[in-house]
């Protein structure tokens, strides 16, 4: 005989009972066992599956981990156009494998890449970035047949503060040096230099900056100007101030701008205690100047610029009796270039020309050469070159001044992590139109050094500066060694 099919009875009595016994209806539901059977299977895989709840989180504590794997979908572990798991999934991965490891919070690569370098100090909306360095070095000086040497101390610091605000920006950078001889007769060379510069963002295409700057330093013993027996050379302290607004017409960039300096010599010393007065050297310098440009492509943009100035001096006439207040004319053209971390940077050519008030004094017109380009042929490695063309006024007697042409390189390359190598070198070329007794001089400048860096906030650095001036009359060399220990912050 065929079996019976079974029956499924759910009877509520009032008084909580359940049962046939009872004498109260019963609602009878006839099923099979395999019919049981598939229905629980059913309910237990969609109860698993409902959104939020996993088999180990089920009431009663029951774990199955083959339904889960099988029977959740993995979720998807990129957002967006990131496919690299930016965000650290975790699970099986397509290999079936468990317990992969977990990608960075903040996304991978190289982009963030700690540098090593220090964080900085917020300071309200802003960030200083400021760095002081305690150097033991030493300095030989050779020239007219003598030989001049010194030990000192040297503290030197730089600091950045820049503005953290959503429109315009603020930067202050500032460094200074203090030097203490320990022996030797050479004068110390302490000074400093602070420049700030605002931009202000006044629309999409209008870019405005106010700039400031202060400079301190003393006179060299081979500039052609220095007091010849003075134990001390001049200190030179310059007031610089400036504005200019740049705007993007189409195709088109304009710029113009002012710019004001303020120029002043201390008293001389000499051996025996006496000083010499060095006023009649104070003077106001005034630059007006234009720039057009034309963008052929965002990394090639051609340009012609424009100035005119004045230099105005305190005294209409220096101790010798000449006026050499004047007047200075410059009209150049280049290109600019910016092929990205690759390649930036412009050059121009053109001619410069100063007239003097004094008629006895020659007027000055000589080719005039600017330019700087940063070249980085692979990563860690930065090779920065510089062209300069100025013109100096002389203090001698029916001189005017040279025109001075100097080339600057600097080359740094990352050798480790934690190792830097630094060369640079210089060429300053000076050259006196009038042909005056002055002579003509070139100085070659070269320098290298090592910088370890302990930490992110200790580094140590090695350096070595040599320069050599050549001259008809003879030549002056100056040989500087050191080594020094940062600290950053």
């Amino acid at each position: 005989m065929p079996h019976a099919p079974h029956q499924a009875t759910f009877a509520k009595s009032g008084n909580g009972k359940t049962g046939e016994a009872s004498g109260r209806a019963a609602i009878r539901v006839p099923c099979r066992r395999g019919q049981v059977l598939v229905l629980a299977l059913l309910a237990g895989t969609a109860f698993v599956s409902l959104p939020g709840l996993s088999a180990a989180q089920s009431p009663g504590g029951f774990s199955n981990s083959s339904v889960a794997a099988s029977s959740i979908p993995e979720p998807p572990t990129s957002v967006g156009d990131d496919t690299t798991g930016s965000f650290g999934a975790t699970g099986s991965d397509a290999d079936g494998r468990d317990n992969t490891a977990e990608s960075p919070a903040d996304g991978a690569g190289a982009r963030n890449k700690d540098d090593g370098e220090a964080t900085g100090i917020r300071l309200g909306s802003f960030i200083l970035k400021p760095s002081i360095t305690q150097s033991l070095k030493s300095q030989k000086t050779t020239g007219n047949g003598a030989d001049s040497k010194r030990s000192y101390l040297e503290t030197s610091g730089t600091g950045t503060l820049t503005s953290d605000w959503a429109r315009h920006e603020l930067t202050i950078k500032g460094q200074g040096r203090w030097q203490k001889n320990l022996s030797g007769d050479l004068p110390t060379d302490s000074g400093g230099s602070l420049d700030a510069d605002l931009r202000l963002d006044l629309s999409d295409k209008t870019v405005a900056h106010i700039t400031g700057g202060y400079e301190l330093g003393r006179e060299d013993n081979t500039d052609p100007n220095a007091i010849s027996g003075a134990s001390t050379q001049s200190n030179v302290m310059t007031l610089r101030g400036g504005a200019s607004i740049e705007r993007d017409l189409g195709r088109l960039r304009g710029l113009v701008g002012v710019d004001i300096a303020r120029t002043t010599y201390s008293p001389a010393k000499f051996p025996n205690g006496t000083t010499l007065d060095l006023s009649d050297r104070d003077r106001n310098a005034y630059t007006l100047r234009g720039r057009i440009g034309y963008e052929i492509s965002p990394a090639l943009i051609p340009f012609i610029e424009a100035s005119i100035g004045t230099t105005r001096y305190d005294q209409e006439q220096d101790t010798n009796g000449y006026k050499r207040s004047s007047n200075t004319y410059a009209l150049r053209g280049g290109v600019a270039v910016d092929l990205g971390e690759k390649l930036r940077g412009e050059i121009g050519a053109g001619y410069e020309t100063v007239t003097y008030d004094d008629s006895r004094l020659t007027e000055i017109g000589a080719l005039s050469l600017e330019g700087s380009a940063t070249w980085s042929p692979q990563r860690g490695t930065d090779l920065t070159a510089g062209l300069q063309t100025t013109v100096e006024d002389s203090t001698a007697p029916g001189e005017s001044g040279a025109v001075v042409y100097r080339f600057t390189t600097d080359l740094k390359h990352e050798l480790r992590d934690n190792l830097i190598a630094k060369l640079s070198g210089a060429t300053t070329w000076r050259r006196y139109p009038s042909g005056s007794a002055i002579v003509d001089s070139t100085a070659y400048t070269t320098g290298g050094g090592l910088a370890y860096r302990i930490n992110r906030y200790l580094e140590l650095e090695g350096t070595v500066n040599y320069e050599v001036t050549r001259r008809s009359t003879g030549n002056t060399t100056d040989l500087t060694t050191g080594i020094g220990l940062t600290l950053k912050r």
